[in-house]
């Protein structure tokens, strides 16, 4: 039996360790998920699920109160905006937390808000979204 030696391209051990790197990215999507939302992403989310009622430019109320620099803000607190009664009396200061949660499920956060038909959006939007406000607040 003869046997037979492979020669391989000098080039092919970079190849392969690109290839194992390039499978420890692809098999680490949770990491990535983590990062921060891009700006356009993150008003997207907010276009998708907000703009219909909320601006985020200050003194533009509609619908819904303006979002603007609502992180830091007391709930129910513009003045020029008739929140409902649930929401003047919440007694908090929305924080990243709060807000993502009032996205999420808005009832178990203020009861008796005005926000219907509205029934929430997933965790990951949500954060999409505070980080939009964010980044448009400080602006």
């Amino acid at each position: 039996m003869q046997s037979r030696l492979l020669v391989l391209p000098s080039t092919w051990p970079r190849a392969i360790a690109g290839a194992g790197a390039l499978t420890l990215l692809l098999s680490a999507p949770s990491s990535l998920a983590q990062q921060p939302a891009s700006d356009e992403a993150a008003h997207q989310a907010f276009n998708n699920s907000c703009r219909t009622c909320h601006s985020a430019k200050e003194g533009d109320n509609r619908l819904g109160p303006n979002l603007n620099k609502i992180v830091g803000r007391k709930a129910g607190s513009l003045p020029d905006y008739n929140y409902s009664s649930a929401m003047k009396e919440a007694g908090f200061v929305w924080d990243q937390d709060k807000l993502t949660r009032f996205m999420v499920k808005p009832d178990e956060v203020v009861s008796g808000n005005k926000m219907q038909p509205y029934g929430g959006i997933s965790a990951e939007e949500a954060a999409k979204v505070v980080a939009y406000l964010q980044a448009a607040g400080s602006q």
